[in-house]
């Protein structure tokens, strides 16, 4: 049965949850909870810790990503028709059919076969998985899956530890990125990077930790500038800044076979604004500011990204 801190983050998950919605029903959650803390009684994860700690630490994620109580529910029981003898008809019954069809719809994606290496192959199965979630909250709970598990990876075989990182690199980080959630692409991807290539990605974080302070001034440095700028032409905005993660950058080196000191763009700044014709306002003063670098231009505004998802990208010199 679950540990008092098991139980500790539950208690956590629900007041995020009472938070962030106002239909919240920390009843059903706390049922979910007890079910699949009976469920994976006597389970063990790879480490040796009581199972039901995977799906409290995916609840716990997806809490803090502000997702709703049928998610959470189906997050701590999302496992349970896989390893358990629970099914999809006790789910129903005992909760709603959405939650069923949401631990269904990630145990059907657990159990696509990944083997072949082709990029060909890798999309298709990417178009498979989105097309087997008729809830986009299936996909989310399989990603935050992915990351915990991702997290976790040190205590598989060398051997599983490269499969799954192959895995999660081809499929699952590009599916985070399609749908716009930053954030967990690039953890997966520097997590895959860290068993993929595990010299290199220790000799990068050594070497971004090294110039760390030094960049984190520079993006404060460009915030100020832009913020200062947008004020002085009336653009209300949000500006944020942040380093290049590993992969990002490890990625960059191999593709123009550079080391790490030839690579300029470690850092990115993100301007948020209320309309079309602000965003191209923001552009024009960035690009007189600092030179545009050939090329190096997206307009995500004409050409919206698959998920809608809209912006301008573009790459400036400041040296």
């Amino acid at each position: 049965m679950a540990t008092e801190a098991v139980k500790k983050k539950i208690d956590n998950i629900i007041k995020i949850v009472e938070k962030n919605d106002p239909d919240a029903d920390p009843d059903m959650i706390m049922r979910a909870f007890n079910l699949a803390d009976q469920a994976h009684a006597g389970q063990k994860r790879k480490s040796g810790e009581d199972y039901i700690i995977h799906p409290v630490a995916v609840a716990y994620i997806l809490a803090k990503y502000r997702m709703d109580t049928e998610t959470i529910c189906a997050a701590l029981l999302h496992d349970v028709i896989e390893d358990t003898d629970t099914t999809h008809e006790e789910i129903a019954t005992m909760f709603n059919p959405k939650i069923a069809d949401l631990v269904e719809g990630v145990t059907k994606i657990g159990k696509i076969d990944y083997q072949s290496k082709e990029e060909s192959q890798a999309e298709y199965i990417r178009k498979m998985v989105m097309a087997m979630s008729k809830d986009i909250r299936v996909i989310l709970i399989k990603l935050v899956d992915r990351l915990h598990n991702m997290r976790t990876l040190e205590y598989m075989t060398k051997e599983k530890q490269k499969e799954k990182a192959r895995e999660t690199l081809d499929i699952y980080a590009p599916i985070a990125n399609r749908l716009g959630i930053q954030a967990i692409k690039a953890e997966l991807e520097d997590l895959s990077l860290k068993y993929l290539d595990p010299e290199g990605y220790y000799n990068l974080v050594k070497s971004v930790k090294a110039k760390k302070q030094a960049r984190e001034e520079y993006v404060n440095q460009v915030i100020d500038i832009l913020k200062k700028k947008l004020a002085e032409v009336d653009i209300p905005c949000k500006v944020y800044g942040r380093s290049k993660h590993f992969y990002s950058i490890y990625r960059k080196m191999k593709a123009q076979h550079r080391k790490f000191d030839e690579i300029y763009d470690l850092v990115a700044v993100r301007v948020i604004v209320n309309t079309v014709k602000e965003c191209y306002g923001v552009l024009g003063l960035v690009h007189t500011e600092w030179k545009p670098i050939p090329g190096r231009f997206k307009d995500y505004i004409a050409m919206p990204k698959p998920n809608m998802y809209q912006s301008l990208h573009t790459a400036c010199a400041t040296g």
